[in-house]
């Protein structure tokens, strides 16, 4: 059997082929009971519409590609989401890869996402340093990146939170209720917000007059960090706070203190970052740092289509930055 074509969809519907054109591709606004009309008859039909044959009629891709560290990460899926949606209501697809954690996977993806000639791209750098496959995207399409990278050495428009005053937030509210020994569960101090966030609170320490807190790297898995800092806690005197900078470190440092029988709130106070619904729904709720994901989402996106739309490729990067907030439960038992 042929397979059925925009034709057979716009027959079936009592339409042009044109509307159903318009339905699937997005490039005109078509009213609700027509729109359900066509999507109805494509389904009954088991049509679907050769996106690739249709921008090669219409000389430009309505394609954008994804790369993330690594896409089981909760914050990297949740900016994954937003950005599919925000795609999907400009009528543009978008292709997702994860690099994994590392520079030669990331080649590797960014290799296989240019050959689909993207109208732009949205990156994650896999490192604190760009590689140089990033790099090359410079001459060669819209770019737009975020969070792991340094707002000062990028020459992209870039995304990124207040690293430095997020890490102040947390430590702040901790030498508030009292807390003199902290300890910093970080993942790694290569990443430029990480070390931003480290740096925010040895600020406060030191016009605390506490002295630098102590800082672990746990990496990004949450098996071998949750071991890192069972061993640590083990072998180094408790302190009485821990500051966890990224959500992986969160559960890995929960992990950690369940398996060694510390309870938060009462044994040990915890701020986390990121603020997901899981945090307020356990027993003893989390206080957390929370980003502004969908902000952050929406504002690459801006940006990236900006940049597709006005041509002017990678030229003068701009920078935003967003604020963070605390939200304030019950993890933190003041002393």
């Amino acid at each position: 059997m042929r397979k059925p074509s925009i034709r057979d969809v716009a027959k079936l519907a009592e339409v042009s082929t044109a509307t159903v054109s318009n339905v699937f591709s997005g490039k005109k606004p078509v009213n609700d009971a027509l729109k359900t009309r066509v999507q109805f008859a494509a389904d009954q039909l088991g049509y679907q519409m050769d996106r690739a044959a249709s921008q090669l009629r219409s000389q430009r891709n309505k394609v954008i590609t994804v790369l993330v560290p690594n896409i089981t990460d909760t914050f990297f899926a949740t900016i994954v989401s937003h950005l599919e949606n925000l795609a999907f209501e400009h009528g543009y697809d978008v292709i997702v890869a994860s690099s994994h954690d590392r520079e030669d996977v990331e080649s590797s993806r960014i290799k296989a996402l240019m050959s689909w000639r993207p109208a732009g791209m949205i990156a994650i750098p896999c490192a604190g340093q760009l590689s140089e496959a990033l790099l090359t995207l410079k001459n060669r399409c819209p770019t737009v990146l975020i969070d792991r990278v340094s707002i000062h050495s990028t020459p992209f428009d870039t995304v990124t939170i207040d690293n430095h005053a997020a890490g102040e937030l947390a430590c702040q509210h901790l030498v508030d209720a009292g807390h003199k020994n902290i300890l910093i569960a970080a993942s790694n101090l290569s990443f430029p917000p990480i070390r931003e966030r480290v740096e925010g609170t040895y600020n406060v320490l030191k016009q605390s007059q506490l002295g630098h807190p102590h800082v672990i790297e746990l990496g990004s898995e949450l098996g071998l960090g949750s071991s890192k800092i069972t061993q640590w806690l083990i072998t180094h005197p408790k302190p009485t706070a821990i500051f966890a900078l990224t959500n992986v470190t969160t559960l890995s440092t929960l992990t950690a203190l369940a398996e060694l029988n510390i309870k938060v709130g009462e044994d040990i106070s915890l701020v986390a970052f990121d603020d997901y619904a899981w945090m307020s729904a356990r027993s003893t709720s989390l206080t957390a740092i929370r980003q502004p994901v969908e902000l952050v989402a929406a504002s690459a996106w801006s940006k990236l289509l900006e940049r597709i739309e006005s041509e002017r490729q990678n030229a003068d990067p701009q920078a935003t930055v967003l604020n963070t907030c605390l939200v304030q439960r019950h993890s933190v038992k003041s002393i």
